[in-house]
């Protein structure tokens, strides 16, 4: 294949880098006064490399000597990336406008879009190699970005949380990626199921080698998709982290880390399916339990939402834990619906702001919402219910989706698993919605901003029952994008 061809189906992330390189050098040339054009020239930027999706960049080929695939469900996955990253530059200005001393940077969409390219990289990986840089790229901006705060303690506490926990995470992946290497004796995702059909799954120490191999690769991606026992970081990081940032954090790198965990299980170790298995129902079923019982007694609303995602990456799980091609579609459904109700509810903390602008985070100022801020609060109500995932609303689709492809699986005892599990995972949703509702106004919120209330309507709206309008268009995606994998 020629370089062009080649080039052509890495478009997006051509656009992406040239992008980000250029803005760069806007931004240290003209300083802060430029911020709100860079992020607008940001967006841009995003969309032209979602356009840049149709064409080679889908057409399921690979580049790059087999190192980078460029299939369905690579660009369904950086569809919803760079959808993310749009509406996380969008919310900066507003944001940063309102904290004292630390204004909006220039620098703030160049490193979201390096962290997109670091994604956008990392759901095409077809290569162990390819995987780890750009992980390494997504987590090196996303250190930056929780620390962007400077004059903020609980910012730089933040960042600092984040790059040592990831640095570990990164030396278990490369440990991980070393002993796969090692007993295969390659680093391509199709070699490596090779060696694993070859090889006999017990008894021999080749076995017991990719075994380990496998544990520690999954356990660095399981780092960026925060399920247990690596979810140690995000309950600081999110309370920490600016708004925007943590609304970026608990959707785009969600997907891509998903996205990666999708395509090793898959493509790497299918021939393995009975062994990882088990590690994943393991990690669904105590991200589920943790992430439900650690958010109950959370007095911040972002360590409520961090704890609310970790609880939702066990659900998207178990999706996983089929290993069939309806388990990988009902995946991608979580979490397209996923990341439309979390950055629906980070949107509307964006918009708790007291009578001077500054940042209010406890749920107990969202008393009596109800009264002074009715359209905030039925926002609010429907994410929680949504994320809930208690019908008629979108997310109880979600759930269902990824309980009945676990079904259909053969893992009838999962399934049942996690809908008992989801009782208790409702509670906390239901307290912020009976705080709204049912107690007396705490004080006026500060005025709202229309972009802000504007995406604060169409993420309810994609979340309410309208939703459901969606399903032939979405599951012809998801199905599209997992039998690429197949």
């Amino acid at each position: 294949m020629d370089y062009a061809a080649q080039l052509a189906m890495t478009l997006p992330e051509v656009v992406l880098s040239l992008g980000a390189l250029a803005l760069m050098m806007v931004a240290a040339w003209t300083g802060p006064q430029s911020s709100r054009a860079v992020s607008w020239t940001a967006v841009a930027v995003l969309a032209g490399a979602c356009i840049a999706l149709v064409g080679p960049a889908s057409s399921g080929g690979t580049a790059f000597d087999g190192m980078y695939r460029a299939d369905a469900f690579a660009a369904l996955a950086k569809a919803m990336i760079y959808a993310t990253a749009a509406i996380s530059i969008l919310l900066a200005p507003n944001f940063f406008q309102h904290t004292a001393g630390d204004d909006l940077k220039p620098e703030y969409p160049v490193l979201i879009l390096l962290a997109t390219v670091g994604m956008s990289i990392l759901v095409s990986a077809a290569d162990m190699l390819m995987l780890y840089i750009g992980l390494e790229l997504l987590s090196l901006a996303s250190y930056v970005l929780a620390s962007f705060m400077r004059r903020d303690a609980r910012s730089a506490e933040a960042g600092l949380k984040y790059f040592v926990l990831g640095a570990l995470a990164s030396g278990i992946l490369l440990y991980g990626i070393s002993l796969v290497y090692g007993f295969t004796g390659s680093t391509m995702f199709d070699q490596i199921a090779s060696a694993y059909a070859a090889a006999p799954l017990s008894g021999s120490g080749k076995s017991l080698g990719l075994m380990f191999g496998l544990v520690f690769v999954f356990a660095g991606i399981a780092f960026k998709i925060a399920a247990v026992p690596f979810h140690m970081w995000t309950p600081d990081v999110y309370e920490g982290a600016p708004t925007p940032v943590t609304a970026f954090f608990s959707s785009a790198p969600k997907v891509a880390g998903m996205g990666i965990a999708l395509r090793v299980a898959i493509e790497a170790m299918g021939p393995a399916s009975d062994q990882w298995r088990q590690i994943v129902i393991f990690a669904a079923l105590a991200s589920i339990l943790v992430g439900a019982v650690g958010a109950i007694a959370q007095p911040n609303i972002k360590r409520m939402l961090a704890y609310s995602s970790i609880n939702n990456m066990g659900f998207a799980l178990i999706g996983l834990a089929g290993g069939t091609a309806e388990g990988v579609a009902s995946v991608m459904t979580y979490m397209a619906i996923y990341i439309t109700m979390t950055l629906g509810a980070f949107i509307v903390v964006l918009q708790m702001r007291g009578a001077d602008g500054e940042p209010i985070e406890t749920i107990a100022s969202l008393a009596g919402l109800s009264k002074t801020r009715p359209g905030m609060a039925l926002g609010m109500a429907i994410f929680m219910f949504s994320l809930a995932g208690i019908p008629p609303l979108f997310g109880f689709y979600a759930k269902f989706a990824v309980f009945y492809a676990a079904v259909q699986a053969g893992l009838f005892p999962l399934a049942v698993v996690g809908i008992v599990l989801s009782v208790p995972s409702a509670y906390y949703y239901i307290r912020v919605v009976k705080t709204m509702y049912f107690d007396e106004p705490a004080g006026e919120y500060g005025p709202g901003d229309r972009l802000e209330g504007g995406l604060i309507a169409l993420t309810a709206a994609m979340v309410s029952p309208l939703g459901y309008l969606a399903i032939p268009l979405l599951g012809g995606w998801t199905m599209a994008a997992a039998k690429a994998l197949f």
